[in-house]
């Protein structure tokens, strides 16, 4: 799989290329405050394969936890483009809204995080749904 995409202001450009390895919706209070309030539609990429090809990003870390996720965001307009789990060490959080065809998302494996997820949020039918992250207990 080949895709590109960038930030809403298109000073923020990139490629990737290999196979997810997790296509998923995220209902974490973290992604909640990165999204406005929705579920984070992500696709887990291979970090080797994922390249700025303009511009550079910005990155933050929470500096109150000892393993953070680190986003990386376009300084310009605040678009977020990927976020780095330590949980998934070699692999990229790469979020569909940014890629130039979001429909390559596809359809999401599993909706993780649903302890926090609100009321107002959906998850389809037949995606199985866990508490936590993927591998925890079944929400």
């Amino acid at each position: 799989m080949n895709l590109e995409g960038g930030c809403y202001c298109g000073s923020l450009r990139f490629k990737v290329e290999g196979e997810p390895v997790f296509r998923g919706q995220c209902h974490c209070r973290e992604c909640q405050y990165i999204s406005g309030g929705g579920a984070n539609y992500v696709l887990a990429m291979p970090d080797a394969g994922f390249a700025y090809t303009e511009g550079g990003p910005k990155g933050f870390a929470r500096t109150d936890l000892d393993t953070p996720v680190t986003r990386e965001f376009c300084e310009n307009c605040g678009t977020h483009i990927l976020a780095k789990s330590p949980g998934m060490p070699g692999f990229v959080m790469l979020k569909a809204g940014v890629l130039d065809d979001p429909s390559a998302f596809g359809q999401a494996q599993a909706a993780i995080f649903l302890c926090d997820k609100q009321e107002f949020q959906q998850v389809p039918d037949g995606v199985p749904g866990f508490s936590k992250g993927p591998g925890s207990a079944p929400a």
